[in-house]
């Protein structure tokens, strides 16, 4: 597992982190069960402050993808897949409402893409 933060970025590291290891997660690049680097050493690796780790790695945790186990660490949960299913469902009930308000596909598609903050 190789995460890259990019420095320069508008997008704040933690959030980098973030959505990197949740990509390899939901992507099943980590498996359920797969150990984490502890946030002192991914900390140490990329050049970053505890925190900055920290607050990534809680915010997997608040979404289900990771689970701390004390002194053992961070370890890769099946919320993955379940995750992937809420995402689903939630994209099934916003393309019901954008038809609901008349909003063609481009459009709609158009708003997701700046929801997320990813161009064209």
């Amino acid at each position: 597992m190789t995460i890259v933060v990019d420095k320069g970025s508008p997008v704040p590291p933690y959030e980098q982190i973030r959505a990197q290891l949740a990509r390899s997660i939901t992507e099943r690049r980590l498996p359920v069960g797969a150990r984490l680097p502890t946030i002192r050493q991914l900390a140490r690796d990329l050049g970053l402050a505890l925190n900055t780790v920290a607050r990534a790695y809680r915010e997997l945790e608040q979404a289900g993808l990771v689970e701390t186990r004390g002194r053992s660490g961070t370890f890769v949960t099946p919320a993955g897949d379940a995750s992937r299913e809420r995402v689903r469902q939630a994209a099934s009930e916003y393309a019901a409402t954008a038809l609901r308000c008349g909003i063609d596909a481009r459009e709609a598609l158009e708003i997701v893409r700046a929801a997320l903050g990813v161009d064209g």
